[in-house]
Formats: structure tokens, sequence, C-alpha cells
């Protein structure tokens, strides 16, 4: 679950009330995307979880964290407004802030630059159509990861006709969310415009943030299979930093920011925050040449500039990316054929060249430059899928050769290029039945370190960070009728990973990274829905669905010592043992519809040492929505509810080994949210 202190919004062109209840009565067939052709869901031999327009309409929509959160396996923070932290099967230790060690794609456009840093927070929730999370190592198409893939939709679908969208939300502590989307479809060429702004003051002292969302998409087939797209996005983003407090400290005041000592200035006195403009985009074109030839190419681009004032120094960088992607896909003859297969072969290249200059922190303006850096971060990598299915068997084996990186100037020109690594992955599954399959997986991670990690913010450029590798094994079962009445899936997984990357933090404060040699990672995952009530036009109540994910994680370190202490045996640092999350959604006559879920997350150590632990928390969020009876074309809902019902004392994000024993980042009691969208 998310963080309280954001209040909720409609999606822009989510589907309305109605025609949500009429989903019940008409699922359709869940199709993944993301292995570069639509795949039903039941055949797919891997852990793979889709995020549909329905569930992330059900969601509280002013932070994406909810919906990530219902997602087994997947674990996404929000210390303050906009500061987001997402990991899958793994730990946060990599991610002071921001993601890292995931591949992010926006349709087929990488949103992970060759750094390794994905700036997620830019995007506007309510632009997100729908998402799907591939779990574990899976860089046999994607590229350098051991954490896992996700893809992002953020086009309006096919078979929506609303044109013209607003929504306007309030909430506790400042939130205010404002959106417009507008979209024409002429004959082959669709167009498509989406504004969103989004300020809050937070919950403690300096976490005030603004987010001004501007996203342009376009979709011309020009001739019958060939397909012409345009993506791009402008984000400008700020949010302030507070900074984690000890224990005694949350006691006493938890509304309070990180507080000054005989050493160091506050958060307040040195005006801590982030601040980012960003420009991306890309082109997708796609050519069917005929039944069975595809060829598709992308070039994308990217410039960023960030700033991070911070206690001990004020960081400035300019971030240029760019880039292309392009593969080829061959199928075999017509779908009659017993032995179905599709083959597929490309590249994907990256550059992103980072001017970052450390000044001192006057109290939030720049002083003497620190130090002055160039980065240039290179990778790429060819691929390969070889994917068949012969009656009920279906067979995938893919492999990627990976080719990494980077370059500074601080001492002269100097190059650290990584050896090419090769990332495998077999899989298969079996169609017990017509609702049942069985699968195994194995596959290799490899993650080299990102540019905020080999110069991080103690200004030392660490040539002796290793990249982590690793090999991943797992089996799992997929229980999906074609009633769509109730679903299943079940993995267990164990990862054994070498060189783990882990944030450690000088007495200043500072971070800095090393390798802490072998993890392993073992768990269970679990997916389910359940409609407990059929569908029915009569009656008071219409419908009842139930969805509900476990996560049990049994993560430690294997082998690792540092500073002359032994920490082998203990738990991952930052990562719970126990996740529950369930949802109830009730459908009520007069398209209204009443939502409830709960997150139920165990204690989660703080530091290596495993001396100090978050304790387990119990969260509670509802939300009630009515479209008014209004006939035409105008479709005006209108939306309720509360976060943290419970009121329970928690922080959704912790500074992890952090100095000082200063771990905590409270989040907000119980809050309130409301608003109203129109759609025509």
């Amino acid at each position: 679950m998310k963080a309280p202190l954001m209040a909720t919004i409609s999606l822009a062109f989510a589907l309305p009330l109605a025609a949500q209840q009429d989903t019940l009565h008409r699922l359709p067939e869940v199709v993944v995307k993301s292995y570069l052709s639509k795949e039903p869901l039941l055949r797919i031999p891997t852990a793979v979880s889709v995020l549909s327009p329905q569930q992330l309409a059900l969601q509280q929509g002013a932070s994406m964290v909810p919906a990530f959160n219902s997602v087994a396996g997947v674990r996404m923070e929000e210390r303050s407004p906009g500061s987001y932290r997402l990991s899958i099967r793994g730990s946060l230790l990599r991610s002071p802030f921001g993601i890292r060690n995931i591949k992010i794609y926006m349709d087929e456009i990488p949103l992970t630059d060759a750094g390794g840093n994905t700036y997620l927070n830019l995007l506007d929730p309510a632009v997100l159509t729908s998402a799907e999370v591939l779990k574990g190592p899976d860089g046999s198409l994607f590229g350098a990861n051991s954490g896992g893939v996700v893809r992002l939709d953020v086009l309006p679908q096919a078979t929506d006709s609303t044109r013209l969208q607003a929504g306007v939300q309030g909430g506790s502590y400042g939130l205010f969310h404002a959106t417009a989307g507008y979209r024409q479809q002429q004959g082959n060429y669709g167009f498509q415009l989406f504004q969103g702004y989004q300020q809050a003051d937070g919950y403690r002292q300096n976490t005030a943030m603004h987010r001004s969302y501007t996203q342009l998409g376009q979709r011309w087939e020009y001739k019958p299979g060939y397909v012409l797209k345009m993506l791009g996005f402008y984000s400008d983003l700020g949010y302030r930093t507070p900074g984690g407090l000890t224990l005694a400290q949350l006691d006493k005041d938890p509304r309070a920011a990180r507080p000054a000592t005989p050493a160091l200035p506050g958060a307040v006195t040195q005006k801590a925050g982030i601040y980012n403009r960003t420009a991306q985009g890309g082109l997708v074109h796609e050519a069917q040449f005929s039944p069975r030839w595809q060829h598709v190419i992308v070039v994308f681009g990217a410039n960023t500039h960030f700033e991070n004032p911070f206690i001990t120094n004020y960081e400035a960088r300019d971030e240029n990316t760019f880039g292309f992607r392009t593969y080829l896909s061959w199928t075999n003859k017509p779908a009659s054929s017993l032995f179905q297969w599709r083959w597929q072969a490309g590249i994907e290249w990256q550059r992103t060249v980072s001017d970052i200059i450390n000044y001192n922190n006057n109290q939030g303006a720049r002083g003497a430059v620190q130090v002055a850096d160039k980065l240039t971060a290179g990778q790429y990598f060819y691929f390969s899928r070889f994917h068949a299915q012969l009656q009920r068997w279906t067979m995938e084996a893919a492999a990627s050769m990976n080719y990494y990186h980077y370059t500074y100037n601080r001492d002269g020109n100097t190059k650290v290029a990584f050896t090419p690594q090769v990332m495998p992955r077999l899989s298969l599954s079996y169609l017990v039945n017509e609702q049942l399959t069985g699968r195994v997986t194995v596959s290799r991670g490899y993650s080299p370190p990102a540019t905020a990690e080999v110069r991080a913010s103690d200004n030392i450029i660490n040539t002796a960070l290793r990249p982590e590798t690793g090999w991943n094994y797992e089996a799992g079962l997929r229980l999906l009728p074609l009633s769509r009445r109730y679903s299943l899936d079940v993995t267990g997984f164990h990862y054994r990973m070498q060189d783990a990357i882990v944030r450690k933090l000088r007495d200043n404060g500072a971070e800095f990274f090393v390798n802490a040699g072998g993890v392993n990672q073992t768990g269970v995952e679990v997916e389910g829905m359940l409609q407990l009530m059929q569908p029915r036009v009569r009656g008071f109540v219409r419908g009842l669905e139930l969805r509900g994910s476990y996560t049990w994680s049994d993560f430690y370190f294997r082998d690792y010592v540092s500073s002359g202490k032994d920490f082998s045996g203990n738990r991952l640092t930052g990562v719970p043992r126990t996740v529950v999350v369930s949802g109830l959604t009730v459908y009520l006559p007069k398209a209204v519809y009443l939502y409830v879920a709960h997150n139920y997350t165990s204690t989660i150590p703080l530091n290596d040492a495993n001396s100090a632990y978050a304790r387990g928390h119990h969260l509670m969020q509802c939300k009630a929505a009515w479209q008014l009876p209004i006939s035409g074309k105008c479709k005006i809902s209108v939306q309720a509810g509360a976060d943290n019902l419970l009121n329970q004392s928690y922080s959704l994000g912790n500074d992890l080994n952090a100095v000082g024993e200063r771990y905590y980042n409270p989040a907000p009691g119980r809050t309130y949210f409301g608003g109203v969208n129109v759609a025509l």
C-alpha cells in the first residue's frame, strides 16, 4: 500500500464505472505483450503479473505505490511525496532513492538509462493504463538486470472511445491533483495529449512536492501492417527530502525533519530536496512485411537536469541519453500447424553522458565547487529468443550477450569495461488442462553497478565495484479458466547471487557502495482472484470480487564480512519476510462500487547487523465511487475515501544502514481524500 499522505485520482482514459461493472460479465483473455509479441498469459512459461486498467482504476491513484504493492514479490516505497523506490524479488540496498537493478520500458521505449537509473517518479500516475511485471532475472531480451523487468502502457486502449477527460482531486496535507487528457482517432491516425499537475505539503517538515507533466502520443498506420508511433513527455518534478529520524526522535515528534547535530546542519536548514526536469521520448516503427516476418525499430533519447541539495553538498548534473533497439521476428506457418514456433533476434544500444558537479551547500544555495566529473556509461546487447508450442508443451530458449563500460575524466580519460556476459533463460511449461499450466525456468542475472553507485555522494569514483551475478531457479502453477471467475498463480524460486551490491554510509552521511559477497534469495509468491458473487443486474449487491497476494522471502547474506564484522547468515537488509495484500470490491446499483484493501507487512531489518527492525504493520484503505446518472456522452463520477484506517504508526521507506540509527521516515496516520472526474 502507499503512504496515506496521497489522495486518489481517477485514471485518465480509465474505464467509467458502468463499463467496469460490465467487465465482470465479459472479462477478456489476459495477454502479455512484453515478450515481443502478444501471448496468452496461461501459456507464458515465466512468472508474470499484469496490472489491468480495471485494477489500476480501483487504486487510490495519486501514487503508483498501492498498485505495484498489490503484486506478489514487488515492494514499492514512498518515503515522502514523490520519492519512489522499487524492488522486485530483492533488496532496496542499492537504491537510497530512485530505481536500480530493474529494467523499465514505456511501450517499446526504455525508461532506464545506460547508467542503470530509472526516474519512475517523473510520470504522472494517472497516465498509466496497464503494466506488466516480469519477476526475476530476465536479461535474455532486455539486457542487464537481476531483479526483473516492468513494461508500462501509457497510451489509451484501442477500444476506449473517450475523447476528453479531466479530473481534480484533493486530500489531507495539502494534496491537489488535476489532470486533463484529449484523444482523437481519425481513420488510421490516433493522437493523444495528456497533462497533469500535482502538489502536496506532505506530513512531515520539508516534504513539499510539485510535478508538472505533459505527454504526447501518436499512432499512424500509414498502410496495412505498417505503424509509426511517437511517444514523448516532459516532466518538472521537485520535492523536499526530510531525512531519517532515530527511534527516540520519531517518538518525540514524527512530523519533524532530520535535526541538526553538533557536526552537521539539519534538512530544513540545508533545504534538502530533489529537482528533476526531464524531456524524454522516442519513435517506434513496426513493419509487418508478411504474415511470417515482422521488423521493429525504436530510436529514443532523453535530457535530464537534476539537482540535489543535500546535508553535506549540493549536486547538479546534466544527463543526455540516446539509443536504439531493433529486432526481427519470424513465425512459422499459420496457426493450424501442430508445431507453432517464433524466432526473434535483435540488438539494443544505449549511451548516457553525465556532467556532474558537487558544490558546498550554503543553506540551499550553491557554494564553492567540491569536485566536477564527466561520466559516460555505455551498454549494448544482442538478444535472441526461440518460442515453440507443440500441443500442450511450450518451450522458450532465449539469451543475450551484454557489453557494459563507463569512462570518467577526473584523472584523464579512464575507461572501465566489464567482461562481456551471457544471460540465458530456458523455460518450459505444460498445459495440464484448458485452465491449468505448470512451468519451470532457469535464468541468469547480471547487473553492473549504476553510475550513481560508481560515483556515489561521497564523490569518490569506485572502480573496484563489481557487477552482481547469479543463477535463478523457479517453478510455478497458473490456474486461469475461460470463465475468468477465479485465477491463481503460485511461484517458488531460489536465486543464488554473487557480489551483491550494498549501500554504506560514512560518518557525515555520504553514501558509498561495496560488494557484499553472496546472497541466497528463496521465496514463494502467490496471487489470486475470486468472484465471490457472480455478476447480476438485480439486487442490492451486483458483484463481489476478491483479489489477494502473498509473498514469503527467505533472503539472507551467505558470506559477508565488512570492516571486521561477519554478517553471514543475517537476513537481507530492507526485505520483509512476509507480505499479505488483499482487496475486496463490492459492486452496487446505480454504478456505485466500494473498494477496501488491507496490507500486512512483517518486520524489516534496518541494518546489515540485524540489530534494528522496523515494526510490522497492518494498513487499510477504502474508496467509494459513484457515476452520476446523467444521460448522453458526458459521464461524471465522484469518489472519496480514506487511507490508513487503523491509524498505524509506520514508515513506508526506511534509510537502511543509516549513520546514528536515523532509519525512520514516518508516514501519516489516518487521512482522507475526494475528487471528481469528467469524461466525454
